[in-house]
């Protein structure tokens, strides 16, 4: 079996130390805050409590796609090392960076006549991403090769389950996603939209849930129902969060009481800075394996 190299974006929104644990690869976006450039790298550079703090203060905030030369330095490197590459980018229904890691793989295919670069839409996002990584992490151990393992996320990257949630719509406005009029009403009754993301790779609000409290409720409630083998379910599950952790981890113990054949205990990462830009503050996403994706 070749030596190959699982690689993807810091938008799967693991830690820097969940990454070397796992032996994965990774590049990171973008982001400004109040327009100084700063590299989306798992927090390290700009903590996310300190992040999100200044988004509540009012910090502008906006995100970068990394650029093709970007990609064909990073692939160049583990190239030269003989290592073939398998990476999967951020969903296309959310970004179009995938489209420059296709440009860099397809220049450096001529340079690199004998090594393989593969090039997959994750369809997913957050820690949902990062836990189709995990997953290929745990199987590249066991053994399946670099086209074996390619195969096996084409057909089941869709079983790839994400549930958000968010008690402050002030940054879904601020981004366009919601009416200002509607995120007034929403904040001052306390609704709190409920969100998965749909066959395409994009987020879609599924209902509109009045309380913290029956959110998390409701969360779990959608995990029962679209979850891998019921209350039997056996896997791994991840929970990413914006500065709201008590929120993410009451969601957390939810789930273990409701799932309690499931794989270790709930793992809670932070939401990264480029999809934290757009969602602010106060979201939890609940990401596990499940039924195919069918709208």
């Amino acid at each position: 079996m070749s030596d190959y190299v699982l690689s993807c974006e810091s938008t799967a929104d693991l830690s820097a130390e969940k990454m070397k644990e796992l032996g994965i690869e990774y590049i990171c976006f973008h982001f400004y805050l109040d327009n100084k450039e700063y590299p989306d790298d798992l927090g390290q550079t700009v903590p996310f409590d300190k992040f999100y703090q200044a988004m509540a203060n009012g910090s502008d905030t906006k995100t970068a796609q990394i650029s093709a030369g970007e990609y064909e330095d990073y692939f160049r490197a583990l190239l030269e090392e003989g290592k073939d590459i398998l990476h999967l980018s951020l969903s296309s229904g959310l970004s179009g960076t995938i489209e420059s890691a296709k440009m860099a793989a397809s220049d450096l295919a001529n340079e690199f006549p004998d090594r393989k670069i593969y090039i997959i839409d994750s369809l997913a996002a957050s820690s949902g991403y990062g836990l189709i990584m995990a997953t290929l992490a745990e199987k590249r151990q066991a053994g399946l090769s670099i086209d074996e393992l390619r195969d096996w996320i084409e057909a089941n990257k869709l079983r790839m389950r994400h549930w958000f949630f968010s008690t402050d719509l002030t940054f879904y406005v601020k981004g366009g996603r919601v009416k200002p009029t509607a995120g007034f009403v929403g904040n001052l009754l306390g609704i709190c939209p409920l969100l998965d993301v749909d066959l395409a790779g994009h987020l879609i609000p599924r209902e509109k849930i009045r309380s913290k409290k029956k959110v998390i409720k409701r969360i779990v409630e959608q995990m029962e129902a679209t979850v891998r083998d019921g209350h039997d379910y056996d896997g791994r599950v991840f929970i990413s969060q914006s500065a709201c952790y008590e929120d993410a981890k009451a969601v957390a113990d939810l789930v273990e009481r409701t799932f309690p054949k499931m794989k270790g205990k709930v793992e809670i990462f932070s939401i990264g800075t480029t999809i934290g830009a757009h969602t602010g503050p106060g979201t939890v996403a609940l990401f596990f394996w499940g039924t195919e994706r069918t709208n």
